[in-house]
């Protein structure tokens, strides 16, 4: 199967906002991530990577700098999505090198990433690609 590995454009928005809906859960309306999409791909700390086949947007990963006062300067993966016809395909794997690859060239120490607990075929998956599923953490958000 062939697909490319590109920057993301904003004409990506509807297939993004489509991943996070039909693969992440997220029902996010497309008004407001072509919003949050058009800040994310004007700021130099963010990079999103978009994988392409069939002439449609099939996954993506979104990357931002991840600075505490605790570990050296890493990348944080927000989100990676592959549409499911297409899983199995190497696409996820190539998605994470291209954010690997970002992180290298600028200069961070390495690359973490949040799952959620009931994503047991994703924890396989980076498994397998190398990370490590460190220590467990419980996430806690206050909605305003």
């Amino acid at each position: 199967m062939n697909f490319i590995i590109r920057e993301c454009k904003i004409a990506d928005g509807p297939y993004i906002q489509q991943l996070n809906r039909r693969q992440m859960g997220y029902d996010f309306p497309l008004r407001e991530t072509m919003k949050k999409l058009e800040k994310r791909l004007a700021d130099p700390s963010q990079k999103i990577f978009v994988a392409e086949a069939d002439e449609q947007v099939v996954g993506y990963i979104h990357l931002e700098g991840y600075d505490t006062l605790y570990a050296p300067h890493m990348k944080n993966i927000l989100g990676i999505a592959t549409a499911r016809q297409y899983q199995r395909r190497g696409i996820g794997r190539a998605l994470l090198s291209a954010a690997e690859n970002r992180a290298r060239r600028t200069g961070a120490a390495g690359v973490r990433l949040v799952s959620g607990e009931g994503r047991k075929d994703a924890h396989k998956f980076y498994a397998v690609c190398g990370y490590d599923g460190g220590k467990k953490q419980i996430n806690f958000k206050k909605i305003f």
